[in-house]
């Protein structure tokens, strides 16, 4: 009896002990709420990376363990998630995807240094001078100077029709700080709020502004609204964004009304670097991945990648391994591109412009890194 209890109290202890050994990642991003496309996206690249990782014996040796929270799209919710994950000591935060949440809930995985990856794109998330948040998805000053001189070479007066959260204040204010002075007038700023059914004010008052041309800076479902009110109202102009745009989400909801949208996108699943993950997404989740789902993979082979060359579990030294950081998809095939960051967390790699052709998003050009080292 004495030495079956023993047998017993070693296995549950080897168990434990090899259960602790697990590397904690949080997935906290938004699967209810106007988030719901891009946080899902997100949620499913994290996970579908770390069954990868996992497969192929983990990271150093140790295996993944994560949870996948709901946000609600509520930077509350978010904050509160984030404090939690920090409360059970985690290695790594994923998510939040929305800006407005990430700003919020940023200061708890700071606090902790817990390095966090977020798909946000406003550009005071890395203006603060935080250590532990990076970006997979492009800020506004890596991605904004690219779409300014495509705006420049076409169109003189500019409609700008942004929704009113801290994703879309960024890039009404990116655009405009990039367009002062150059050869485009901004003749109207239009804000719209999130989740935002009926946009034919907005769309009116752009037409009686006399521009030839809008930029549209909204989210998914309310891209595809405003894409139906354009055509609607018979514009015929150009309609130019940024990534969301012409996104798979917003082309399967605003069906034939997508086709001549045109935006810059750091990442596509039309682009002949990313489409054999884009058929391997498809395949497991049954539906085809926009940005985000890139995003969320690619952020946790960066930072397998950060602690193979820290040559450590620590959470310190994978921070400050991604910072001032180049990483080769030859050399890390899960990276997919090859990527670079600053010392502000903000990546750098190829992009591209697409443009929704036939209900088809086609790329038009891939163009280089902003700053290449």
């Amino acid at each position: 009896m004495k030495q079956a209890l023993t047998t017993l109290f070693l296995a549950s202890t080897l168990a434990f002990g090899a259960h602790a050994q697990d590397i904690k990642f949080a997935n906290i991003v938004e699967m209810s709420g106007p988030g719901t496309t891009s946080g899902t996206m997100f949620k499913n690249g994290v996970e579908m990376a770390i069954k990868e990782i996992n497969a192929a014996g983990g990271i150093l040796g140790r295996k993944i363990s994560y949870t996948s929270e709901d946000t609600q799209t509520n930077p509350g919710v978010a904050k509160g998630l984030t404090q939690k994950a920090v409360d059970n000591d985690v290695f790594a935060i994923f998510g939040p995807v929305y800006s407005g949440s990430i700003m919020v809930s940023m200061a708890e995985s700071r606090r902790a240094e817990v390095p966090n990856f977020t798909g946000g794109e406003a550009s005071a998330i890395t203006q603060q001078g935080n250590p532990y948040v990076f970006r997979t998805a492009f800020g506004q000053s890596i991605s904004f100077p690219k779409l300014g001189r495509y705006i420049n070479a076409k169109s003189k007066k500019l409609a700008v029709i942004y929704v009113n959260n801290d994703f879309g204040k960024g890039g009404q204010a990116a655009i405009k700080q990039l367009l002062n002075g150059s050869p485009t007038q901004i003749v109207a700023e239009v804000s719209t709020e999130s989740g935002q059914v009926d946009f034919s004010a907005a769309v009116i008052q752009a037409r009686q502004s006399g521009a030839d041309a809008i930029f549209a800076y909204t989210n998914e479902e309310e891209s595809a609204r405003l894409l139906r009110e354009l055509r609607k109202q018979g514009w015929k102009q150009p309609i130019i964004g940024e990534t969301v745009l012409t996104s798979s989400k917003v082309v399967e909801l605003a069906g034939e009304a997508a086709n001549g949208a045109v935006a810059h996108v750091g990442l596509t699943v039309e682009a002949p670097q990313l489409q054999a993950w884009g058929k391997k997404y498809q395949a497991a989740y049954n539906t085809v991945s926009d940005h985000n789902g890139v995003k969320g993979y690619t952020a946790v082979y960066i930072l397998k990648a950060a602690i193979e060359k820290a040559g450590r579990l620590d959470r310190k030294a994978a921070a400050a391994a991604i910072r001032n950081s180049c990483f080769s998809a030859k050399q890390h095939p899960g990276v997919l591109m090859d990527v670079c960051f600053d010392d502000k967390g903000d990546i750098d790699r190829e992009s591209f412009m697409t443009e929704v052709r036939g209900g088809k998003v086609v790329v038009a050009e891939t163009l280089p890194a902003l700053n290449k080292k």
